[in-house]
């Protein structure tokens, strides 16, 4: 058999196919995201990129009723979008096999929470596979199929950023030739109206039975021997970090099949050793089970709730020793920032000089609440910022005139539209601002709607963003360039004037996208400058201020040319070639 080196989002993508799948529809996510990318490198897979999470899982599950091997792709707080039709297809269950990857972020590398997902396995009676590294992803992922045809279930697939980013071998195997199921008309069930969801509802626990049987013997759940008198029961990557920390010096019970969990392994296993550790991140969802069956275990006491593990952790804290890590130069943090040339920065910049209450979202444009821009007064989840204005220009009307919600393109699409429909309907004076970028530019340029091009880069119908805003009601809809900042104010000025729903959108494409053509760099006058700071307060890497002045350097400068702006001394003009 070939071996490749492949990230665990490879390996996922890898195992779709090898797994006969036909079908992935997702929402781009970090770090879920380049599964969904991988998978549609394969022609014979059909890839998609849906407006959101609850969408991807929808066409997912009508796949899988018409008898494809199907996929729907998240990260974490992708879930709670998608959570109503997935606890639904619970009931319902499949026809091709369902297999659903969420993608937990334990550290908040790269999200606004750190929920752990394993909850949602209990919560939905849905059995969870979770794989340690990228040779686990490619043969649960396939597993994953068998399994939720086996028990008519779909079946989630959990990683971490640590697995879906992390390179280890894999073997590579032939495609199999699932094919497609016979279809044909089942409303009991697959309409889960009362009736027959309460038929569907005895079904899902003698379902939940046979699964439990099955955790005890699957190949999924194994137990290393080693030295026993340190016993561990872990999951996930989790397992790699003790497997590294401590080798031989204990035995492992790796649980792959995280819900439903075996209880006749676990107990077996802590009686073959002296003490046993439960080593697990976020929260003590094994260790909890564990207890609750009557083993004694040491977790959480000893552990941390919150963040990633170590393996010097985890071995300081179980053999009370770890080595000495040499001390890191003092090297200045540097925080994330917007690119150069990013015409989200002209944005936040003058909501910034207009001192405006700025109900912000999720996307690169996040960034605008970090200094020395800080023009962002809240951030909640994926479409809030629409909601939350409306919210409090309803209790707070003497906000509502220098007040604006911000979300981009590719947000208004996934969740926006609902919030701005219930402006419309009960008639907020609220002013939102689109910052169309002209890609889905924080999970690393994915299309979507409004692009022009579907996932595998076919010519599609590209969304109107400004008629979609009038066809749901809103009548003062107008575009501006963000890098004309007098436009900009002028626009915000006259629609936070006007006593009804308004919409501006900001249209400039993103600086990293290839086609944008790179203007000359920017160059300052030093005998102009008065080092006044005002370029400064634009956060833009290229700007470099020291006690002596003022430059910009060219080789990150994307000549946007904001800085000459904004510069009172004409001392910043473009350097022409």
């Amino acid at each position: 058999m070939d071996k490749k080196l492949l990230i665990g989002n490879g390996a996922v993508a890898r195992g779709l196919y090898e797994g006969g799948c036909v079908f992935v529809s997702s929402y781009p996510g970090t770090p879920s995201t380049e599964i969904t990318e991988m998978a549609a490198q394969y022609d014979e897979i059909y890839a998609e990129w849906a407006p959101n999470e609850k969408v991807a899982v929808e066409s997912a599950i009508g796949a899988s009723i018409a008898g494809g091997r199907a996929f729907a792709g998240m990260k974490h707080v992708g879930l709670n979008v998608a959570a109503d039709p997935v606890f639904t297809a619970s009931y319902s269950g499949v026809n091709g096999g369902l297999v659903i990857a969420v993608a937990d972020d334990p550290g908040m590398h790269s999200s606004q929470n750190e929920q752990d997902s394993r909850n949602y396995a209990v919560a939905s009676k849905i059995p969870m596979l979770e794989p340690s590294d990228s040779a686990d992803c490619l043969e649960f992922t396939k597993k994953a199929f068998e399994i939720s045809e086996k028990f008519d279930v779909p079946v989630y697939l959990r990683l971490s950023t640590r697995v879906a980013h992390s390179q280890s071998l894999v073997e590579l195997s032939p495609r199999e030739n699932a094919g497609l199921k016979e279809y044909a008309k089942n409303p009991q069930k697959y309409v889960m109206a009362p009736a027959n969801a309460k038929v569907r509802r005895v079904a899902v626990e003698k379902r939940e039975n046979a699964l439990r049987e099955y955790a005890e013997t699957c190949e999924l759940n194994r137990i290393e021997w080693n030295d026993k008198k340190i016993g561990i029961i872990t999951s996930g990557v989790a397992y790699e970090y003790a497997r590294e920390a401590l080798g031989d010096r204990a035995s492992y019970l790796k649980l792959g099949l995280v819900y439903p969990m075996p209880e006749k392994l676990i107990r077996s296993f802590a009686r073959e050793v002296e003490k046993v550790y439960v080593v697990e991140e976020l929260d003590d969802y094994i260790e909890s089970f564990c207890r609750r069956c009557g083993v004694d275990v040491r977790g959480k006491e000893l552990f941390s709730f919150i963040g990633e593990y170590t393996p010097n952790m985890i071995r300081k804290v179980i053999l009370g020793t770890a080595p000495e890590i040499p001390a890191q130069a003092d090297v200045p943090v540097r925080p994330p920032v917007l690119c150069p040339g990013c015409p989200h920065r002209a944005m936040f910049y003058v909501f910034g000089k207009m001192k405006l209450n700025v109900s912000g979202d999720i996307g690169c444009y996040t960034l605008g609440a970090s200094a020395p821009l800080t023009a962002m007064d809240s951030t909640i989840c994926m479409g809030a910022s629409i909601g939350v204005l409306h919210g409090m220009n309803t209790l707070r009307p003497e906000l509502a005139g220098k007040s604006v919600a911000v979300i981009g393109d590719s947000t208004f699409m996934h969740s926006g539209m609902t919030g701005l429909l219930n402006v419309v309907y009960n008639q907020s004076p609220s002013t939102i601002i689109i910052l169309d970028n002209s890609i889905t530019a924080m999970t690393g340029h994915q299309q979507n709607p409004a692009t022009s091009y579907t996932l595998k880069m076919k010519p599609a119908p590209a969304l109107d963003i400004e008629g979609v805003c009038r066809a749901i009601g809103v009548r003062r809809v107008r575009s501006v360039d963000p890098f004309d900042i007098e436009e900009v104010e002028t626009a915000i000025k006259e629609e936070l004037a006007a006593d009804e729903p308004s919409v501006i959108v900001a249209k400039h494409p993103c600086a990293l996208l290839k086609y944008v053509e790179k203007k000359p760099p920017l160059t300052v006058d030093s005998e102009k400058c008065r080092n006044c700071g005002m370029c400064g307060k634009l956060g833009c890497p290229a700007i470099v201020r020291t006690d002596s002045g003022v430059s910009i350097d060219h080789t990150l400068c994307a000549g946007c040319g904001l800085c000459a702006e904004v510069c009172k001394f004409g001392a910043i003009s473009r350097e022409e070639n």
